[in-house]
């Protein structure tokens, strides 16, 4: 959401930000309004962690509350979080206007929580914003008037670029880890369908295990706190060769993306930056709602077999880093806002 917030900040458009508090550590939550020079919230719930419901039902409550309170014109949520169907279902029953940011994704796996949650988001909203053909198509086919839909290349893009130039002045992930350019991997995973399944956990740790017995390169993985708290309750050991650290910053993380030989990641938005910034993704999933990636060749799935780990990454890091970047031009966050401010004229 930081380039829609700057575009506002830059359009002086009246705005306020509304932190739900669902990520609450220090490393992901504060430091991103910190390292990206944005202004703080106006409001933060501070939910924090609890089951789907829990954390649903008290971001509906607080959102709610400050609606009343605040009477926006129009309520902008983004992605596929708790906290877009909490906010999104609140600014519905207000007879709010909803723009869904990154509306039309889809894995077609109803298993995972994210999936509801989009789906839900883009079926009440008024304004959908969609950053590729390929979402607008996904969202007409569903019965979505095309009137309310609107293609504006995603705000990753022009996050990355954002993001990138501050970095350059804030941060040095690499010397912090003595690391050199393209001679290290980097890992992230942390969703539900991933290391709340102990098969599935133990074949990422081993996966990354092959892969350093393979290469002899450092494996970095900023671990989230879910999935240490999951490889604690199964037993598992941290995988050998693998440096194991605390959740980064948003700008070290950046940098780590940028310089590693490949990423392994569970994440959508790695996903996406990767493909931006040119660096091979592999996917420990066994389907995506960024099929773009796949489409130009920037990101293989290749599941949570430890074997299958290997194999991907050996014919990522092979590969050539020319492909076409789907995601736009890096002009998201001005379109969204344009509309957004036509629609409360």
């Amino acid at each position: 959401m930081s380039p829609i917030i700057r575009e506002c900040e830059r359009t002086n458009v009246s705005y306020f930000i509304l932190h739900t508090g669902q990520h609450y550590s220090h490393n992901m939550n504060k430091i991103f309004f910190e390292e990206l020079e944005l202004p703080a919230p106006r409001h933060n719930l501070q939910v924090g962690s609890g089951t789907h419901a829990e954390e649903t039902g008290k971001i509906l409550t607080g959102v709610e509350r400050i609606l009343h309170s605040e009477t926006p014109d129009i309520v902008l949520v983004e992605g596929d979080t708790n906290t877009v169907l909490g906010a999104a279902l609140a600014s519905a029953k207000l007879r709010i206007k909803l723009g869904h940011v990154e509306a039309g994704l889809r894995s077609h796996d109803r298993s995972m929580p994210e999936e509801i949650n989009r789906v839900v988001a883009d079926h009440i909203a008024d304004y959908l914003f969609a950053p590729t053909e390929k979402s607008r198509q996904n969202l007409e086919r569903e019965g979505i008037e095309g009137k309310n839909i609107f293609v504006t290349g995603n705000t990753i893009v022009d996050s990355v670029r954002q993001s990138l130039e501050i970095a350059r002045r804030k941060a040095d992930a690499l010397a912090r880890f003595d690391l050199e350019k393209q001679r290290y991997f980097l890992v992230t995973a942390h969703r539900a369908e991933n290391v709340d399944k102990i098969d599935r956990l133990q074949g990422i740790v081993k996966g990354l295990e092959l892969l350093q017995e393979r290469f002899s390169l450092p494996v970095i993985y900023p671990a989230h706190p879910r999935t240490t708290k999951r490889m604690r309750e199964f037993g598992l050991a941290p995988p050998r060769g693998t440096r194991i650290v605390e959740p980064l910053g948003y700008l070290e993380f950046l940098q780590l993306e940028e310089n590693a030989k490949v990423v392994l990641t569970d994440s959508g938005g790695v996903q996406e930056e990767t493909c931006v910034l040119g660096v091979p993704c592999v996917t420990v999933r066994d389907n995506t709602e960024r099929p773009e990636t796949l489409e130009v060749g920037s990101n293989i799935l290749v599941g949570t077999l430890p074997q299958k780990i290997l194999e991907g990454v050996e014919v990522m890091s092979n590969k050539r880093r020319d492909w076409r970047n789907p995601f736009g031009d890096g002009n998201a966050g001005r379109r969204i806002v344009e509309i957004a401010r036509g629609s409360t004229s």
